[in-house]
């Protein structure tokens, strides 16, 4: 009996997906989920065999995804991460970010995701951003905003991410992917090389 492309891939983000189809992430990564909430983007790697690993803030999912994988998750917030440096060879960061309160927590979540992956690993990142919505988004202080759809969010620029992209000397991969969804809210890719 064949899987159903859901019980495959799980509810994993079609971006990160890209990236499998692309062969950027292979057999035989370690693979770092920085946030890994219940997992959504961990099924296929874990079906497959990957060396999966990763840290949550929200100790339920943590003990969820050690039920599956014993050891390999850890409750603790991705900018204090007790995991070694230039541990894993891909770090992923979905839906995380845009959950600092403040530019020094974005700052610090970033470097800790950034501490644990290889020279030469891949960083994907999705986080909530400004582009294509700059209009409808209204300033809270710190770089957060009140969105259209009612959520706060802290909120990246374009050219913060590429600021950002200098300051880590990595290599952008794939130029900045924006959806926007309804002007209600406004999700970017940002994939890096380290």
């Amino acid at each position: 009996m064949s899987l159903s492309l859901r019980e495959q891939f799980g509810d994993i983000d079609i971006y990160l997906f890209d990236q499998l189809l692309k062969g950027r992430i292979r057999p035989g990564m370690r693979i770092f989920d920085a946030g890994c909430g219940g997992g959504r983007n961990l099924v296929y790697l874990l079906r497959e065999g990957y060396e999966v690993f990763g840290v949550d803030s929200d100790e339920r999912a943590v003990v969820a995804m050690s039920r599956r994988v014993p050891g390999h998750f850890r409750h603790e917030g991705v900018e204090a991460t007790s995991f070694d440096a230039e541990f894993a060879d891909v770090v992923i960061s979905s839906a995380v970010l845009h959950f600092a309160r403040d530019d020094r927590q974005f700052e610090a979540m970033l470097r800790g995701s950034w501490r644990v992956l290889k020279p030469g690993g891949l960083f994907f990142c999705r986080l909530a951003s400004s582009i294509g919505i700059e209009q409808q988004v209204q300033p809270l202080g710190d770089n957060r905003y009140l969105l259209p759809d009612g959520s706060e969010r802290y909120l990246v620029t374009a050219e913060a991410l590429m600021q950002s992209t200098e300051e880590l000397g990595a290599q952008l991969l794939d130029p900045l992917k924006t959806t926007v969804v309804e002007n209600q809210r406004s999700m970017t890719t940002w994939v890096l090389r380290k």
